[in-house]
């Protein structure tokens, strides 16, 4: 009876975690089970939401608004709102509230250096709000970090958003051929598989990116995607300083040139219409906000050219120590190692449209403009840590509960190894569960 009560009171106290000091308190309890009910010391701090979300955004017709309450970190320290400005061009705050320590930025979906990106569902505007502390009274400090924050807005393309104009029952030809001559390029960040999209943040180095470049090509003959060029920056302008090249030369992927990368095209292409590559992830030194820009240029041919010096995408393989295309023969690629593969003579001509085969397209786009395009991808947001602390932290809890249950099941099993040891078993376990309760 007595082992039996031991063993019962021990279970009962690893029931409970030892630093939890309200157990007979069950109106404590039931608040700390209530995630919507808060506990506020001062008056410094009002009941909100602000905890939980410190960066509200309102994605509006053509423009975005974000507030910040200025206790951005939930630690009762409030940052200086001139320390805070938006995207990578470095807006300042449009209002100012000190009733309610708040900053508000109101910019164009197309200010402050925003990028946007075009998937066939959505466009979506991606900017930053920064967070630069000014130095401190001593320089020789530093008590706060910088910090970025990415934002992003969502829009739809295919829902309708005119109004209900009277539309004619007839289309006039030039308008009908505008709409079938129009392409669409975008690029996009892809999980380990490519089977979605995936965020843009989170990135270690170490990391690949995924990247795939798409064409629209609704109402078109079959074209063929190529990434001309790549280059990574600390803005959304590829002329940025630093910046750093990554694919150059009319598709030569010389990232994969570097003995310490992998980066290189995937291959075969999923679609005619459609290019993967893998890039190695790295950041520009010295660079505090850890974030980079890709801009990549895409062009179009069609899909039955045979590619040539200027449409091409060539891969450098380690292995051979030599270049190798997606697609068409290797004398393509020799230019790569050159560093020079814009002379006319390597190629036919220098407009890829001059070889479409309809004359109507050649009529309404003689400059080829609507066959190529920019686009940027980012920011890409690195990590500083593997960010591994809040896990094991969050898995102390049930760790030491664990423990105290083994601790529990031996006490018994030593209690009952027989009647011989029957009065040491429990001087033992009384000791045991006496630093339990401590």
């Amino acid at each position: 009876l007595i082992l039996s009560l031991l063993c019962w009171a021990a279970g009962e106290v690893a029931a409970y975690p030892p630093w939890d000091f309200s157990w007979g308190d069950s109106a404590s309890r039931e608040a700390r089970a209530d995630p919507n009910t808060w506990s506020w010391v001062g008056d410094s701090l009002s009941p909100g939401t602000y905890r939980q979300h410190p960066v509200m955004v309102q994605c509006q017709e053509a423009q975005l608004v974000v507030t910040v309450h200025r206790d951005l970190f939930g630690t009762g320290r409030l940052v200086n709102a001139a320390d805070l400005t938006l995207g990578p061009a470095a807006c300042k705050h449009s209002s100012l509230s000190r009733a309610h320590n708040t900053v508000t930025f109101t910019a164009g979906l197309h200010e402050c250096g925003s990028t946007v990106q075009i998937t066939p569902d959505s466009l979506i505007y991606r900017t930053l709000l920064n967070y630069d502390p000014s130095p401190a009274s001593n320089p020789v400090i530093i008590r706060t970090n910088p910090a970025i924050i990415p934002i992003e807005c969502h829009y739809p393309r295919r829902e309708n958003v005119s109004s209900n104009a009277i539309r004619p029952t007839w289309a006039p030809f030039s308008s009908t051929l505008s709409a079938e001559e129009k392409l669409v390029f975008s690029l996009r960040l892809m999980n380990e598989d490519w089977s979605a999209e995936r965020p843009f943040t989170g990135f270690q180095l170490g990391d690949v990116l995924n990247i795939q470049a798409e064409v629209g090509t609704e109402s078109h003959v079959p074209l063929r995607l190529f990434v001309d060029s790549c280059v990574a920056a600390l803005s959304p302008s590829a002329d940025s300083s630093p910046h750093y090249t990554i694919i150059d030369f009319n598709g030569c992927l010389v990232d994969g040139r570097l003995d310490d990368t992998s980066s290189a095209f995937i291959t075969p292409r999923p679609r005619e219409d459609m290019l993967r590559f893998r890039i190695d992830v790295f950041r520009f030194a010295g660079d505090t906000r850890n974030l980079i820009y890709i801009t990549c240029h895409l062009k179009v041919t069609p899909a039955d050219q045979t590619p040539d010096p200027l449409n091409k995408a060539c891969s450098f393989n380690k292995a051979r120590n030599t270049w190798a295309p997606v697609e068409g023969t290797r004398d393509i690629c020799s230019c790569c190692e050159m560093g020079n593969c814009g002379s006319p003579a390597l190629s036919q001509s220098l407009n890829p449209l001059e070889r479409w085969p309809s004359r109507r397209f050649r009529r309404h786009n003689t400059k080829g403009k609507e066959a190529e395009a920019d686009v940027v991808i980012g920011p890409v947001l690195l990590s500083m840590d593997p960010g591994m602390g809040g896990r094991q932290q969050e898995g102390g809890q049930g760790g030491m509960m664990a423990v105290l249950g083994v601790g529990t099941v031996l006490l018994c099993v030593v209690a009952g190894v027989g009647l011989a040891a029957a009065v040491l078993a429990i001087g033992v376990g009384r000791r045991r569960c006496t630093r339990v309760q401590a």
